[in-house]
C-alpha cells in the first residue's frame, strides 16, 4: 500500500524574488534549506525589491554548480562564489524584521542593475541570526533568512487541483512558491497538519500562508493578471488574509528526499 503523504517536489530560490530551482533533495537547516532565499535585492534606499514591483525578476533564472550561481536573463547571463561578500555590513529590512546583510561584490550589482534598469545591490545574509522573526499567531521567535516571514513553503496537490477545477487558465504550483509539495487527498488540509517528518527532519506547522498580489504574475511571461487571487479570494479569504499552503518550521537539520513519506 503507497503512502498517503508523499514529497512530489522540492524548490530552493537562492535569490528572493527571482526563479526557483527545482531540486531531487535539499538540506534542510532552521534558516530554510540550503542555499534558499540567502540572497536578495535591494535598491538605493536599501530597501527589499520584489517581483511585487517588477514582474521581470521572474525571467532571471539562477543555477548551483561548483561552489558557484549563474544566473541567467534573456541572453545574458552571470556568475558569482557563493561564498563571497564585501566586508561593510548595511542594514536592511524584510518587511518588519531587520537583517544585516553583505553586498556580494560591485560587479554582480551592476549587473543586475542594468538588466533591471535602476541602481540595485545584490546582498547576502551570512549566518544565523542576523535575522529574526515573530510569528503573529504563536509570538514565537525564529532565526529566518530573506523570505517573506518563515523558512519553508508546504502546499498539498490537491489544494492545486482544487483551485485549477475553478479557473479557466490552469496555473502551476510555481505560482505559489512553494519549497514542498506534497501529496494530499483534500483541498488545503495542510492548514491543519502539527508536527510531521520527512526523512531526517521534524517539520513544525505555523500557520497558513497569506497570499499577495505576487502569486497573479505569470512566471514565465513576466505579465500580471487578475488570477489566482481573484478566484482564491471568494472561497479562502479569512480575516481578509487570502490562504494558500501553510508556513512550516524544521525543528532539527537533515536532507529530505523527492519520494520521502510525510510521517505524522
Amino acid at each position: 500500500m503507497s503512502a498517503l503523504y508523499v514529497v512530489k517536489e522540492i524548490y530552493i530560490y537562492p535569490i528572493k524574488s527571482l526563479a526557483g530551482i527545482s531540486c531531487k533533495s535539499a538540506l534542510a537547516e532552521e534558516m530554510g534549506f540550503e542555499n534558499d532565499r540567502r540572497w536578495m535585492l535591494i535598491n538605493t534606499e536599501n530597501l527589499h525589491v520584489t517581483q511585487r514591483e517588477y514582474p521581470v525578476m521572474s525571467q532571471f533564472y539562477p543555477q548551483i554548480s561548483d561552489g558557484k550561481i549563474s544566473i541567467s536573463f534573456e541572453d545574458h547571463k552571470h556568475e558569482f562564489s557563493i561564498d563571497e561578500h564585501l566586508p561593510n555590513k548595511i542594514e536592511t529590512n524584510v518587511w518588519d524584521d531587520k537583517s544585516d546583510v553583505f553586498e556580494v561584490n560591485e560587479t554582480t550589482s551592476k549587473w543586475f542593475s542594468d538588466r533591471l534598469g535602476f541602481e540595485c545591490k545584490l546582498v547576502k545574509i551570512l549566518k544565523n541570526g542576523d535575522r529574526k522573526h515573530e510569528s503573529s499567531k504563536s509570538k514565537e521567535i525564529f532565526n529566518v533568512s530573506l523570505a517573506d516571514g518563515y523558512p519553508y513553503l508546504l502546499v498539498g496537490t490537491e489544494s492545486l487541483d482544487f483551485l485549477n477545477e475553478k479557473l479557466d487558465e490552469k496555473i502551476t504550483v510555481k505560482r505559489f512558491r512553494p519549497n514542498i509539495v506534497i501529496s494530499t487527498k483534500i483541498a488545503h488540509e495542510e492548514d491543519d497538519f502539527k508536527d510531521f517528518r520527512i526523512g531526517e527532519v521534524e517539520f513544525r506547522n505555523i500557520k497558513p500562508c497569506g497570499r499577495c498580489i505576487m502569486v497573479n504574475n505569470d512566471p514565465q511571461k513576466a505579465i500580471v493578471k487578475k488570477e489566482p487571487l481573484k478566484t482564491l479570494s471568494k472561497y479562502r479569504n479569512v480575516n481578509n488574509s487570502v490562504l494558500f499552503g501553510t508556513n512550516i518550521v524544521s525543528l532539527n537539520s537533515g536532507t529530505i528526499h523527492v519520494d520521502d513519506e510525510v510521517v505524522f
